[in-house]
């Protein structure tokens, strides 16, 4: 399903229990829409939050509050059900709020462009604790809650760890020569995976965070504006030229791409609270929401209408009128095929594509890296130089129509 937001977006969240979508946009608006599978999007809530636009918007208190960051220095928020503005703090940071993310149920952090992460306790409605970890502004941030740390990256080209115990930035890496843009924890809390600029896939182990221990180079030369963990062994990347992929880390391997939002950059990603739908925004004004099934995952460029079936270990597709090249996932593991005939099929039998997608796995090679490494603290954080300002994703294109290339997770 689409959603026209008629503005540019920014973020994008799912309430935490309900179908419930949010979107933040350039011009300081916030809106709430009710999706579903078998109906056309509503929305349920339109409030012009900032004066600037609405850079960051997350759900918290269990759904009900909405809070929401803008270049105007103010984090507001926003009852669900009303609408009606709970609290407002106009200056919040001396920059540019810039993301936001949930830590506890009481806590969240909020990060700004000159690099300032701070704290906040929502009942008390206050900051608790502040940190200088970066020189350029925050383009991501993940929380390690068993260790009580986030993570956060940088356009200055950093990874950081602050200590949210002990109240400190606990180490700084090397500046990686690009961009850090988004940032997830993977391997049960074994890895640190940084997208950037250049599109190379950064891993860090954990405690470790000096320099990386291994790249992933083979992903594309674009951007990784928005990174997705799928579980533990798989990540849903979202690049500069629109490009939603499915990448597996170590082994580090594409495994196919999942969708094509539009031919702009893809600026979020999000799951929804069953993580039956993903959401996605770019810089062509739409909110995409993608149907994701449990068995049967698949993309296509579709100019035609056709059935499949799925019957006692084989998946048939039948009235096929055009060359369609097909992805799929078939419980998780992939699948390809090509019709080439006007009214043919196409037959797969999948105790045949499990197995051989399973030797495939398990001859591939090519990881560096180790999941087994050990933990070895790392506690001199350096003050290092200020890397580059991110480069306008736009590339000057102005924001069109996009293309009906999709995908059922």
């Amino acid at each position: 399903m689409e959603i026209n937001l008629g503005k540019l977006a920014f973020d994008v969240d799912f309430h935490p229990s309900d179908n419930l979508v949010a979107t933040g946009l350039i011009n300081g608006d916030l809106h709430l829409y009710r999706y579903s599978p078998d109906s056309v999007p509503v929305r349920q809530l339109e409030v012009h939050a900032h004066t600037e636009s609405c850079r960051a918007a997350r759900f918290i208190n269990g759904g009900r509050v909405l809070l929401t960051g803008s270049p105007d220095c103010s984090i507001l928020a926003t009852d669900v059900e009303t609408g009606s503005t709970i609290t407002r703090i106009d200056n919040a940071h001396e920059a540019a709020v810039n993301r936001l993310i949930n830590l506890t149920e009481s806590t969240v952090a909020s990060g700004d462009d000159e690099g300032c992460i701070k704290v906040w306790d929502t009942r008390e409605r206050s900051c608790c604790n502040s940190f200088d970890a970066h020189e350029d502004y925050i383009s991501d941030m993940t929380f390690a809650s068993d260790a009580m740390k986030l993570l956060t990256t940088s356009g200055d080209g950093t990874l950081s760890v602050c200590n949210l115990r002990r109240n400190t930035v606990q180490t700084r890496s090397e500046f990686s020569e690009d961009e850090l843009l988004s940032v997830v924890l993977m391997k049960n809390g074994r890895k640190v995976v940084c997208g950037s600029q250049t599109g190379i896939i950064l891993l860090y182990s954990w405690g470790c965070f000096k320099d990386c221990s291994d790249r992933f180079t083979d992903l594309s030369s674009n951007s990784i504006d928005a990174m997705l963990k799928l579980d533990e062994d798989r990540i849903i990347t979202g690049s500069e030229n629109g490009i939603i992929n499915l990448v597996g880390i170590l082994p580090n391997r594409v495994i196919q791409p999942i969708a094509e939002h539009s031919e702009y950059p893809v600026e979020c990603l999000a799951f929804s609270h069953d993580r039956k739908f993903l959401g996605s925004i770019a810089h062509d004004q739409m909110l995409k929401v993608l149907l994701c099934s449990d068995s049967l995952k698949f993309t296509g460029i579709l100019s035609s209408s056709f059935t499949f079936t799925l019957d006692s270990g084989h998946l048939s597709i039948k009235n096929v009128r055009m060359r369609l090249q097909l992805f799929g996932l078939i419980y998780g593991l992939p699948i390809r095929g090509i019709f080439v005939n006007n009214n043919g099929g196409w037959l797969w039998d999948l105790d045949s594509i499990l197995q051989d997608t399973k030797n495939t796995q398990t001859n591939e090679t090519g990881a560096i890296d180790s999941d087994d490494d050990e933990m070895e603290l790392d506690n001199d954080p350096s003050k290092l130089s200020r890397g580059n300002k991110r480069k306008n994703a736009n590339n000057g294109k102005a924001p069109g129509g996009s293309n009906n290339f999709f995908a059922d997770l």
